[in-house]
């Protein structure tokens, strides 16, 4: 059990959960104790409060894991702005709509990067602080005591990708960020002696999470840039790694590395989201990392984070999405609201207080996201409606099922996407895969799978077994073999670019 939800907090005051002589940042070039992260906190966010700034003015840092980079969440809370973090991976267009839908009135950037904005990519009163600029505003100056602001003033936009339309602010409070990073620091037991490598980007939920949930415990944080998925091995055996947190594209490519005798010998526990584990998956990291806990958990950028599987449960249940994180309530609704039967499939609904103020600047969203919680709640207040089905078993594990938006239906029958790629994922023979409904006149849609192979194609093997674990009208049509399959941003498989390729004919069996 786990306490009551705690009061929460103003983020920047992470600063102090460590010892002040702990380790609490270790870059390539510079390291902070945790005192001198809370000098360097105060002296950014007191350079960035005496420029020009006013409370609640919105500042973009699209950098790469630099230190700057890792200051800048607590810095401007400290100061009373809302950090608007930029993938660095986004080109041009996308960078000048965050900054044009944010408001940005600063922008902090390496000079690279800035040279490929045009004038007209920033808005008229958005001026820009090079990277030197920051780094030397940290290093001197006045110090900007911990902040006394109200926990729930806004502390940050996250823009996420999304599978369709243009990308949407997802608005955090102080109190969602504090909270989060508590929960996840206490669900996965997090000492002070723990060293987090920061190997996943800045800008959305669970890469900052890595910065907090460790300060939250009092731990190292070492922000990771890479080429090669070497390089992560080589980074986690010479820093000792104990906490690695990644999405299934960096798995894939970690299991197919080699790894030294005893490389991973210093891993507690290894951590996912962003898209499902298939079983190969997991009894790969189980072997590579034997001394350590696997953790696979389900997130929402607007609630930060809904559920984890404990680890013990892993090896039992391992398509499971687990249960509730401390301090979220997570419901199975019908479209009535009302909750449903124990292996009765439908919305899941979060509520409680890591639920998220709505989107920036976008009523109409908002409205559709966020809506009163069920009844059954014993939070109340706003929920969000996930659009994703899942269901609940007796033991309170839940599965995910499908998005109501990705059902494909075939021959009169709702098929989940979700079953067919886990049954491809079961077969041996296929690493990731994508199910597509498309357009068939007899059928409706016919169903086909973008696949990548787990070694050579073996696609008797597949057809195979569809027709041993699949009752025909949810066997694939088609079978489609990618080693590649596109991904957005941040990681996550894009269903939408899949789709679109399948359908133009850039993408054919």
């Amino acid at each position: 059990m786990f306490s009551p939800d705690p009061a929460p907090k103003p983020i920047d005051h992470l600063t102090g959960y460590g010892s002040l002589d702990d380790m609490a940042l270790k870059s390539r070039d510079r390291s902070l104790t945790y005192q001198e992260l809370d000098v360097a906190v105060g002296r950014l966010s007191s350079a960035l409060q005496n420029s020009g700034l006013k409370p609640g003015d919105r500042v973009a840092s699209w950098l790469n894991k630099t230190v700057e980079a890792c200051l800048m969440p607590l810095a401007t809370a400290r100061a009373g702005l809302i950090h608007v973090p930029v993938n660095p991976a986004l080109k041009h267009a996308q960078v000048a709509h965050i900054l044009a839908d944010s408001g940005s009135r600063l922008l902090i950037t390496g000079a690279t990067r800035l040279s490929s904005l045009d004038e007209s990519d920033r808005p008229e009163d958005c001026s820009v602080w090079l990277e030197e600029d920051a780094r030397a505003a940290w290093q001197d100056g006045n110090v900007l005591p911990p902040s006394a602001h109200d926990a729930e003033t806004i502390f940050a936009i996250l823009y996420t990708s999304g599978s369709t339309g243009r990308p949407k602010g997802v608005v955090l409070s102080h109190a969602n960020a504090w909270l989060g990073a508590i929960s996840v620091a206490q669900y996965l037991k997090l000492k002070p002696d723990d060293r987090t490598l920061c190997v996943l980007p800045l800008s959305f939920d669970y890469g900052q999470n890595q910065l907090l949930s460790t300060w939250a415990a009092g731990g190292c944080v070492l922000p990771f840039d890479y080429l090669f998925p070497k390089d992560v091995v080589k980074a986690i055996e010479r820093e000792q790694v104990t906490t690695l947190a990644g999405v299934p594209p960096l798995w894939v490519q970690l299991l197919e590395v080699d790894w030294t005798q005893g490389a991973a010998s210093s891993i507690r526990r290894v951590t996912n989201s962003g898209g499902a584990l298939s079983k190969t998956l997991v009894s790969r990291m189980s072997a590579l990392f034997d001394k350590a806990d696997v953790y696979p958990m389900y997130g929402l950028t607007e609630a930060f984070r809904s559920t984890y599987l404990e680890p013990a449960l892993v090896e039992a249940f391992p398509t499971s999405m687990g249960r509730a994180i401390p301090y979220a309530e997570v419901l199975v609704v019908r479209p009535d609201g009302s909750v449903t039967d124990d292996g009765e499939p439908g919305e899941l609904v979060h509520s409680g207080p890591l639920v998220c103020k709505g989107y920036w600047n976008d009523p109409e969203r908002t409205a559709e996201r966020f809506k009163p919680a069920p009844a059954a709640s014993r939070y109340g207040g706003m929920a969000v409606w996930s659009g994703d089905t899942v269901r609940r078993e007796a033991d309170g594990l839940l599965y995910f099922v499908g998005r109501e938006d990705e059902m494909i239906k075939s021959s009169g029958n709702r098929i989940s996407p979700a079953e067919i790629e886990e049954t491809a994922q079961a077969s041996g023979a296929v690493l990731e895969s994508v199910a597509l409904g498309v357009p068939d006149e007899r059928l409706g849609q016919a169903i086909v799978l973008v696949a990548s192979p787990v070694g050579e194609k073996e696609p008797d093997r597949l057809a195979q077994w569809f027709k041993t674990e699949l009752p025909s009208f949810m066997q694939p049509k088609t079978v489609i073999w990618q080693t590649d399959l596109p991904r957005n941003p941040n990681g996550k498989l894009d269903r939408a670019a899949i789709k679109q390729a399948v359908l133009s004919g850039d993408l054919t069996s």
